[in-house]
């Protein structure tokens, strides 16, 4: 009989069941360990059943864009609005388009609320605009008819002042002249709006005296001067809508500049302090879209939080230049102001032109909104506006009896497993159960350090991918089983029958696991939102099978097959020869001719 060759395992070597059962018990401990470093020790659920906020947005066209609200637009909305909403740290946040313009957000318990509205409606529009005037955010008191009564001409106290001045101060006079105030602040939106960017030359000291002296001693035979509109009818528009804006309602702001275009001037509200301004800005220098990063940090020297950006290339040229035209200008008109959305939320003076490519806003910001600016002007601007069609609140109660529903439902089907075992398998059942234990031990303690890893939630579906996962797990244990069997039905003993069965169950459970993990990809990949939970779920189960058949149900079997329970084949071991029908061994003659069995005396 010819020698094994060497180097190759001979069919019946048992191996060394102790190094792969010292392997998982490692790995088991360990991830337990983590568990309980990161203080995640249970899985973090998802919205379904930990209760959450969810959100209907529906998409609006722009002016002049009737076909802005597309396949590709929307798509691009859900992407961005999806990493706005994982930026907070959200898990499972499921974003996904229903119908042709409407995007549905499902945000868990444990975010606030109003924060996670403000990202994902947030346009994140952001534009860097030239300041062509500045005033307090209440309207300007109306101005009086004009009368050709010398006497009623105004008072030397009132001259030069105005609402607001191009020279410097930007709050407006208590006792402003309207005549002084629209004839200067109309000479000011005509000059700045005829070139955009450029110096806008500005009164001397000496014309602001020769005006102020000649609106202080009237001739009697000349009435006072009228206030004197633009005679461009764009530049009227906008004072006049300047003019009546009231920032202090909340109607007004949402309305003041919407539907402005980058390239035209524009109104804005905005805050200073605790206080509401209103402004004139000059068309946009800068785009949201040159900006190449953004993050909310602390200022140390200061002490207070500020967003710090970095832009491309094209935008730091772009920078460098409006900030050297704009340090040229006196105030307010050395000001840009950073237009989020239509609002004003920092306007800075400008000194020098800033090159580097690097900037920073600052105004007050709370950690809160500072880190929330820097997460959307970091992921981009939404390519469409959105509205909030509804905002839907999922209580953790309703949470919680599906979750219980899920458990329940899982239970039973494990029970069922287990009995099936024990009834047909008997002693072998004990192998089964104990490696399903094995198996739940690493699925949970994976979830729980996957949930604080990745922001990993337990949803529904994927409490049912686990459950499908224990017959799956369960199958894998009867194939091994079944093949021990059938060695043993064979003629077989049992010590080289668990070995020589290993190799054919292996093929057969990698082919079986290989079919459920691909069908899982492929379900993970072309789906969205909850299904990809059941998707996620089966794969990591359908992987922990595998590692469990292979370092913990195989060696533990090598083992048991040497005790006397086992390799006897007790009745009650689920390996009993009599049992399974086995063949006795065949003996034969030296010739290698069978051996014909006794015949009974009764038959010769």
């Amino acid at each position: 009989m010819a020698a094994p060759k060497k180097g190759r395992r001979p069919t019946g070597a048992q191996g060394r069941p102790g190094r792969a059962l010292a392997f998982i018990l490692i790995a088991m401990v360990a991830l337990t360990a983590g568990m309980f470093l990161t203080k995640q020790t249970t899985p973090r659920l998802g919205i379904d059943l930990a209760g959450g906020t969810s959100i209907t947005l529906k998409a609006k066209s722009e002016p002049g864009k009737p076909d802005a609200v597309n396949e590709t637009n929307m798509n691009t909305a859900v992407g961005i609005i999806d990493r706005r909403v994982n930026g907070l740290g959200v898990s499972e946040a499921e974003v996904q388009t229903q119908g042709r313009d409407h995007i549905i957000v499902n945000i868990p318990k444990g975010v606030n609320e109003q924060q996670a509205r403000e990202q994902v409606g947030t346009t994140a529009q952001l534009y860097f605009r030239p300041v062509l005037a500045f005033a307090d955010g209440a309207p300007a008191a109306p101005e009086p008819k004009p009368s050709t009564s010398a006497s009623s001409s105004p008072s030397p106290s009132a001259s030069g002042s105005g609402a607001p001045k191009a020279e410097g101060s930007t709050k407006p006079s208590a006792s402003a002249t309207p005549s002084s105030s629209a004839t200067s602040q109309g000479r000011v939106l005509s000059e700045a709006l005829k070139a955009p960017g450029t110096p806008t030359p500005s009164p001397s000291a000496s014309e602001s005296k020769k005006a102020d002296d000649s609106k202080a001693t009237p001739s009697a035979s000349a009435p006072a001067p009228a206030p004197t509109p633009s005679a461009d009818p764009a530049v009227a528009d906008l004072q006049a809508k300047f003019a009546a804006l009231d920032c202090t309602k909340e109607d007004q702001r949402a309305a003041a500049g919407k539907g402005a275009k980058p390239e035209d001037p524009t109104i804005a509200c905005g805050q200073r302090g605790n206080a509401w301004g209103k402004w004139v800005l000059g068309p946009a220098q800068v785009a949201g879209t040159d900006v190449k990063d953004a993050k909310g940090v602390i200022d140390q020297q200061r002490g207070q939080w500020i967003v710090q950006m970095q832009f491309t290339d094209k935008g730091a040229d772009k920078f460098a230049k409006i900030t050297g035209e704009l340090a040229t200008k006196q105030s307010p008109q050395n000001q840009f102001a950073i237009v989020l959305d239509g609002k004003v939320i920092s306007d800075p003076s400008v000194s020098q032109a800033l090159t580097g490519g690097n900037a920073e806003i600052s105004g007050g910001f709370t950690q809160q909104s500072a880190q929330d600016l820097g997460n959307m002007l970091s992921y981009g601007a939404l390519p469409l506006s959105f509205q909030e069609d509804s905002v839907t609140t999922v209580t953790a109660a309703l949470g919680g009896e599906q979750l219980t529903a899920g458990l329940i439902a899982g239970a039973i089907g494990l029970a069922l497993v287990v009995i099936y075992l024990l009834v047909y398998y008997r002693g072998l059942a004990f192998i089964a159960i104990v490696s399903l234990m094995v198996s739940a031990i690493l699925t949970y303690t994976i979830m729980a350090l996957l949930g604080k890893g990745i922001g990993f939630a337990l949803n529904l579906p994927a409490v049912c991918g686990a459950i499908v996962a224990i017959g799956i797990t369960a199958d894998s244990f009867i194939v091994y089983f079944e093949r021990i069997r059938d060695e043993i039905r064979e003629g077989r003993t049992l010590r080289p029958a668990v070995e020589r069965a290993w190799p054919r169950a292996r093929r057969t459970i990698l082919v079986s696991d290989f079919v459920s993990f691909l069908a899982a990809a492929v379900l993970f990949i072309v789906t969205v939102g909850k299904v990809q939970g059941f998707a996620f779920t089966l794969g990591l189960t359908t992987l922990l099978d595998v590692v469990v058949v292979f370092l913990f149900t195989k060696p533990v079997m090598t083992l048991l097959a040497r005790t006397k329970f086992f390799s006897d084949g007790h009745p009650w071991s689920g390996l009993d020869p009599k049992r399974l029908g086995a063949k006795p061994p065949l003996r034969r003659s030296r010739r290698g001719a069978p051996v014909p069995a006794p015949v009974d005396a009764k038959e010769a």
